[in-house]
Parts: C-alpha cells; structure tokens; sequence
C-alpha cells in the first residue's frame, strides 16, 4: 500500500453528501478559506487539481468550497495526536463538525479523528514504530472488526522476523475510515456507492510562512531523521515465494 492523506474538513452535516455534490470552487472564495486557516501567511494560487490529490508538497494547500463544506488538503493539519489540533482551526469549526485523516504509507502511520461542535468525539493514532500515540472515544463501526483481530498482518519476510506490533495494519484501517468519513478510498476496492476523488475540483495554493520559521524547522527535521537513518536494508524474492534480506554484493 502506498497511499498518503494529509485532509482536513470542516461540514454543517454529512461530509460525503457534499463531496458527493462537489461543483468547481471559485478561486477568490478558496483563496480566502485558504486565509482563514493560515492567518498570517503569504497565499498564492498554484494550481487547479482534484481530491486525488491528498497529500501535497509541503507549504501547498489544496482546498475545495462546497454548499455545507469545506475540505483541505494540507500536511500541516494532520497530527500525531490529533486531540492537540490549534484552536484558530477548532474555532473555525464551532458548530459544525470536523474531520481529520492522515496516512503515511512510508512509516504505516494513521490518525483520523471527528469533533461535533467543538467537542473530540474520536481520534485515533497508531503506527507500527511508535504504537498507539491517541486512542480516544468509542470505537466506530467501520473500526470493531480490526480491533476484534479479524485483520491479522501476515509475516512477509523471513521466518526470524518479529510478530507485526499492531493488530491490523494501519493503511487498511485508514482506507475503511476514509470511506466512512469522506466517502472515497485511494487505494483496494472500490465499492459502488464510493465517490470519485479525481472528480471533486480543488484550488491549489503556496501557503508560507514570511518569517521562514516554518521552513527552518521543516528542513532542520528533515535533517536529523536522516541522520538518525540507518543503512537501508534490501529484500528479494526467494523460490519459496517469501522476501529475504540479501547483501548489497548479492545483488
């Protein structure tokens, strides 16, 4: 699996019914959603582009403005504990309610989380690495079946590996709450009453920092994961259908 969700709605009822009626957004009217959550910051338009789009380039805002609906997608809206979501954007969705996805299929990273007029009603974050990090309010529907074990992750590498620390992969739970809070998967089965990403219009904008604080931060992280980055470890097929570590000189 290979998807990544960066998505961050705001909706007076049903989130999939507005998506569902999606019309393109005028640019001026994005332009000024794209201020209100970004107050302060530099906006300008990039690009047209579609609700395929869910995890733009850093310092890109995607947003679409529908009847009932606003929905954005952006990497700095989604959080490893989504509980700590800044109150300029809860403010934003005072009666209404929230939405938040993220997936990163690098690290299996998930966090999706609801707010009802200003209230956590749920949120949930986990990744294989770093475990549960927010596990908050009951449990959806859509999520019994994974936590009951029905999901098991099945061993892909050689017989010595450690079990999978979770008890379902992240990606595949983070597909079924992506169809239940948005109405559309990226990747896996489409099923017939899914919506079609590439068919909600968005606006594309570069939304930076004028100070250069963000960007500092970024790239200073960005630097020390990779030098905290070990060698990278290379795998091939065996004649008994499993991955195997193999040496660089093997190859």
């Amino acid at each position: 699996m290979g998807a990544k969700t960066a998505l961050l709605a705001f909706a007076d009822g049903d989130l999939r019914a507005a998506l569902r009626g999606a019309a393109t957004t005028r640019r001026a009217e994005a332009q000024e959603a794209v201020r209100r959550v970004h107050p302060g910051y530099r906006v300008e338009f990039d690009a047209e582009t579609t609700l395929d789009d869910t995890n733009p380039s850093d310092d890109v805002t995607n947003v679409a403005v529908l009847p009932g609906a606003e929905i954005f997608c952006d990497r700095r809206f989604v959080l490893d504990r989504p509980s700590e979501l800044p109150e300029h954007l809860l403010a934003l969705g005072a009666g209404r309610r929230i939405v938040m996805h993220g997936m990163h299929s690098v690290v299996d990273w998930l966090c999706f989380a609801v707010w009802e007029d200003g209230r956590l009603i749920r949120s949930l974050s986990l990744s294989p690495d770093s475990g549960i990090m927010e596990n908050i309010g009951e449990p959806y529907a859509f999520e019994l079946s994974y936590w009951a074990g029905e999901h098991p992750v099945e061993p892909w590498l050689d017989e010595d590996d450690e079990p999978y620390p979770l008890p379902f992969h992240p990606l595949e739970l983070g597909e079924e709450a992506l169809r239940a809070l948005f109405g559309f998967v990226l990747e896996g089965y489409p099923e017939p009453d899914d919506l079609e990403a590439e068919s909600v219009p968005m606006c594309g904008f570069r939304v930076t920092d004028p100070t250069g604080a963000e960007q500092a931060a970024r790239e200073a992280m960005y630097a020390h994961i990779k030098a905290s980055m070990g060698p990278p470890r290379l795998f091939r097929m065996g004649p008994d259908g499993r991955m195997h570590e193999v040496g660089i000189e093997e190859l």
